[in-house]
């Protein structure tokens, strides 16, 4: 009973309505590349191909609360689309879904009908037989941990819970800009992603450039370096096609609160200061 209620809660949580199809699978990318040879071309929409990307948001975050209603995907953006529980609702590793328009398309695609594994006259509904839908005829054990979650939690907690991640993330923004010599806020972020740069001693109140930015950028790993041998903090960077080596910093943990970013932020300057 958990595999229909959790795939038919979160169809209607990314999609907006009932109906479609979906499975949990944990190595969707292998799916793809097996069931490109056997695949279904879905039509081509004639529309604008620069639709805008709908999100699920609540009051701060990006979930739709239930008393507002979900905002449902356009019909010409995707056929398909995976989600993840294991990102920032927290699902322990590894937890994915895949969730298509179509229904019946997977089992059409990847079906063999094995007699001597899926019997048609079994004691329980068949229909939970999912294992004809993907290229594995094994279960995962990612249902379980997503129904059993989903339980003890709820729609509405799991909406506090991504506001909550919200108001951490704005807080990390606030203190940043608190401090503008220490801290250079790259993005106002749109989401829990918050990229930064930290600003030694030696640089404070030199004009930002370039040149500049290279140098803050060599200094990130040399700090994630020091965080790993403290064993006080795991914050990644990473650099992008504009920038060098920034912090990006997610918060996903619920058990995460305004002391734990003061302290990473406290962390981060006594470790870098003298570089």
């Amino acid at each position: 009973m958990g595999v229909d209620v959790c795939l038919s809660r979160g169809q209607q949580t990314v999609s907006g309505k009932k109906g479609g199809q979906g499975n949990f699978d944990p190595i969707t990318l292998l799916i793809f590349r097996m069931s490109s040879l056997r695949h279904q071309q879905p039509p081509v929409s004639s529309g604008d191909p620069s639709s805008k990307i709908t999100n699920f948001r609540s009051r701060q975050a990006q979930w739709e609360s239930s008393e507002r209603g979900r905002v449902p995907l356009p019909r010409n953006t995707a056929d398909s689309l995976t989600w993840n529980p294991h990102k920032l609702m927290g699902t322990l590793l590894q937890c994915s879904t895949i969730h298509f328009k179509e229904d019946g398309l997977l089992m059409s695609c990847n079906n063999m009908n094995a007699a001597y594994l899926f019997m048609q006259d079994k004691l329980y509904d068949v229909k939970y037989d999912t294992g004809d839908k993907v290229i594995q005829c094994g279960r995962h054990n990612d249902i379980f941990k997503l129904w059993l979650q989903w339980r003890a939690k709820g729609d509405e907690g799991f909406e506090k819970h991504m506001d909550r991640l919200m108001e951490l993330s704005q807080y990390l923004v606030k203190r940043i800009k608190e401090m503008p010599d220490k801290y250079y806020l790259i993005l106002e972020p749109e989401m829990v992603n918050v990229s930064f740069w930290y600003i030694p001693p030696r640089l404070r109140n030199t004009p930002h450039t370039p040149e500049k930015e290279k140098q803050l950028g060599e200094l990130c790993p040399k700090i994630k370096g020091r965080m790993m041998q403290a064993g006080t903090l795991m914050v990644g960077y990473q650099p992008d096609d504009r920038r060098p080596n920034f912090f990006r910093n997610i918060i996903s943990s619920a058990a995460v609160t305004e002391s734990d970013v003061d302290f990473l932020l406290t962390e981060i300057d006594r470790l870098g200061r003298d570089l």
